[in-house]
C-alpha cells in the first residue's frame, strides 16, 4: 500500500480509538465506583442493549479475521469454526443464561461457591478464569498485529510490537477508568460498526457473482488448486486418523466451550433480570447467526477472487484475507476506492479487537479480585478495595497477554481461541453444570473438577505441535511434542467432568440439601436472585 492509504487507515483507527476514549471518560464521570456498577454497570442494560453488546463481545478477531482466512485456505473445513462458534449458542441459551443470571451476582465462582464451601472454590473458579482469559487476550493481540504488518509491509516488525504493547494498554484503560459500562458501550457500537462492514462487503461478493452461490463456490474451488476436495472435508482435518480425531475435538470444544467463557458469563449479569438475560441472548443469536453466514460467504469470496497463494504470501495464517478482500472489491489497493475499502475494513477489525480485549479484560480483573483476592483476603466492607485489585490487576493481566501476544505473532488467531475455548470447556463447563444440576456435588467434587479440566488442557497444549516439534509452532527449533493433537478438548473435557464425579464420590462431605434447594429454586424463578 502506499504512504498515503496507510495514512488514511491510521486516521480511521485514531477515530475509533477517540470516540472509545471518549465514552470511558464520559462513563468514568457520571458512576461511583461500587463493585455492582464496576462490574456489572448498575445491572440497567435492556434486552437490546446486552444483545448487541453480548454480540460484540462475541464476534472477536478470530471471527472476522481468522475464520474467513481459514475458509479462504481450507474451504469446507474452516468452516467448521462458523458453525461451532454459532451452534454454541443453543447450550448458552437452553442451559446456561437464565440459571446463571438468577444464582450468581458478578461470576461464574459465584454460581459454584453458592452451595459449596466458599474459599477453595472461587480459587479454582478464578484461576480456571484467568487463564482461560489470557489465551483469549493473546489471539487478539496476533489479530492486531497482523493488521499493521499488512499495513506497513513485512519488514515491519517493530511496528507490529508496539501496536501489541499500545492495544494493551488500551485495554487497561477502558477497563480502570470505564468498568463495565464503558465497555458495553463500546461494544455495542463495535457490532454495529462489524456488523455494516460485513454486510457491505457480502454483498460486494455476490455482487461479482450475480448473486449466485454456486457460481462463487465453483470459482473458489478452481481458483484454490485443489478443486472439488477444497468443497468436501478433509482438507485440513482428513489426511489421517490424528487429523480427524483433531477436528473431532476442535469441534468438540467450539460447541461446548462457549458456555464456560468467564467474559461472556459476566455479561448475563448486566441486565435486571433472568428473562432479560435470556432476551439478551435471543437478540445475540438473531445478530451471531448473520454474521457468520457472512464469515463464510468472505472466506469463499477470498478463495475465489485473491486465491489461497495471495492470501498465504500476506499472512501464513490467513489472518488479513478479508481486508486484502475489501482492497480488492474496491478496485485493488492502489485504487482509491480499494484504500478507502480497505482501511475502513481494518478499522472494524482493529475497533473488534480494542473492544474485545476490554470486555476479556474486565471478566478476568474481576476474577482476580472478586474471586481470588476476596477469598485470600477475606473481611467485610471491602468492596471499594475490591475494585481498586480489579484495575491493579488489569495491568497485570494486560502484561502477561501482551508478552504471549508477541511470542504467538504467526499462529491463526481462529487457532487460538479454540485453545481458549477448550480450556473454558474442560475446566469452566462440567463444574458449572454439576453446580446447577446435581443434587449430590460437593467443595471436593467441584475444586476437582476445576483442576481436573484445566491441568490436562493447559498441559496437553504444552506438549502438542502448537508448542514444538514442527514449522509453525511456538517454538520450532525444539520438540518435545508428545501429544498428537492440536486442540486437547476431546481428551481434556470428559477429564474435567470425570474429575468431578470422582471427587464427588471420594469426597467425606455430605451434599447439602437445603443449599441444593436453595439454588434449585432460586435459578429457575429468581427468588432471592441479586
Amino acid at each position: 500500500m502506499s504512504t498515503e492509504h496507510q495514512t488514511l487507515a491510521l486516521i480511521l483507527f485514531s477515530v475509533f480509538i477517540a470516540i472509545t476514549l471518549g465514552i470511558t471518560t464520559w462513563v468514568s464521570r457520571n458512576r461511583h465506583g461500587s463493585a455492582e456498577e464496576f462490574y456489572a454497570g448498575g445491572r440497567l442494560f435492556s434486552p437490546l442493549e446486552n444483545g448487541f453488546a453480548i454480540a460484540g463481545d462475541y464476534m472477536s478477531a478470530a471471527s472476522f479475521l481468522g475464520i474467513s482466512g481459514l475458509i479462504a485456505l481450507f474451504g469446507y473445513d474452516g468452516m467448521l469454526y462458523s458453525v461451532g462458534f454459532l451452534v454454541a449458542w443453543l447450550v448458552v441459551l437452553f442451559l446456561v443464561a437464565e440459571l446463571v443470571r438468577n444464582c450468581g451476582r458478578f461470576t461464574l465462582a459465584d454460581v459454584v461457591a453458592a452451595r459449596m464451601s466458599r474459599r477453595p472454590v472461587r480459587i479454582a473458579a478464578g484461576a480456571s478464569s484467568v487463564v482461560v482469559s489470557v489465551l483469549y487476550l493473546v489471539a487478539q493481540m496476533v489479530g492486531a498485529g497482523s493488521l499493521v504488518g499488512l499495513l506497513i509491509g513485512g519488514s515491519g516488525a517493530a511496528a507490529r510490537t508496539l501496536t501489541v504493547i499500545g492495544v494493551g494498554a488500551l485495554m487497561v484503560v477502558y477497563v480502570s477508568f470505564g468498568g463495565m459500562r464503558a465497555t458495553t458501550w463500546i461494544q455495542i457500537v463495535k457490532a454495529v460498526l462489524l456488523m455494516g462492514g460485513a454486510i457491505t462487503l457480502t454483498v460486494l461478493v455476490l455482487l461479482r457473482f450475480h448473486g449466485d452461490v454456486n457460481q462463487l463456490l465453483t470459482s473458489a474451488a478452481e481458483r484454490s488448486g485443489h478443486g472439488a476436495r477444497f468443497l468436501s472435508p478433509g482438507l485440513k482435518y482428513g489426511a489421517d486418523w490424528t487429523a480427524r480425531l483433531d477436528f473431532m475435538s476442535l469441534g468438540l470444544a467450539l460447541v461446548l466451550g462457549t458456555a464456560g467463557l468467564p467474559h461472556i458469563l459476566s455479561r448475563f449479569y448486566t441486565v435486571p433480570t433472568a428473562r432479560a438475560a435470556r432476551r439478551s441472548v435471543v437478540w445475540a443469536i438473531a445478530l451471531i447467526g448473520a454474521f457468520y453466514l457472512m464469515t463464510i460467504v468472505l472466506g469463499f469470496g477470498a478463495a475465489a477472487l485473491l486465491g489461497p497463494d495471495q492470501v498465504r504470501t500476506s499472512n501464513a495464517s490467513g489472518n488479513t484475507a478479508v481486508p486484502l478482500l475489501a482492497g480488492f472489491l474496491g478496485g485493488g489497493t492502489d485504487s482509491t476506492g480499494g484504500a478507502v475499502l480497505f482501511a475502513f475494513v481494518a478499522a472494524i477489525a482493529f475497533a473488534t479487537i480494542l473492544a474485545v480485549v476490554a470486555g476479556i479484560t474486565l471478566a478476568s480483573s474481576a476474577s482476580v479480585a472478586h474471586d481470588l483476592y476476596a477469598s485470600l483476603k477475606r473481611r467485610h466492607g471491602r468492596q471499594r478495595g475490591e475494585v481498586a485489585v480489579a484495575k491493579v490487576a488489569a495491568v497485570g493481566i494486560g502484561a502477561v497477554a501482551i508478552a504471549l501476544g508477541l511470542l504467538a505473532q504467526d499462529l491463526n488467531v481462529a487457532f487460538l481461541v479454540g485453545l481458549a475455548f477448550a480450556v473454558a470447556a474442560s475446566a469452566n463447563l462440567p463444574v458449572l453444570l454439576y453446580s446447577l444440576f446435581w443434587r449430590e456435588f460437593t467443595t471436593r467434587g467441584a475444586v476437582w473438577s476445576v483442576y481436573g479440566g484445566l491441568v490436562p488442557a493447559v498441559l496437553l497444549v504444552v506438549l502438542s505441535p502448537v508448542v514444538s516439534g514442527s514449522a509453525q509452532s511456538l517454538f520450532p527449533g525444539v520438540d518435545f511434542q508428545y501429544f498428537p493433537l492440536q486442540n486437547p478438548g476431546i481428551v481434556s473435557i470428559p477429564l474435567g467432568f470425570l474429575a468431578g464425579w470422582l471427587g464427588t464420590l471420594t469426597s467425606s462431605e455430605a451434599p447439602d440439601a437445603a443449599k441444593h434447594a436453595e439454588t434449585e429454586v432460586r435459578s429457575l424463578t429468581g427468588a432471592g436472585a441479586v
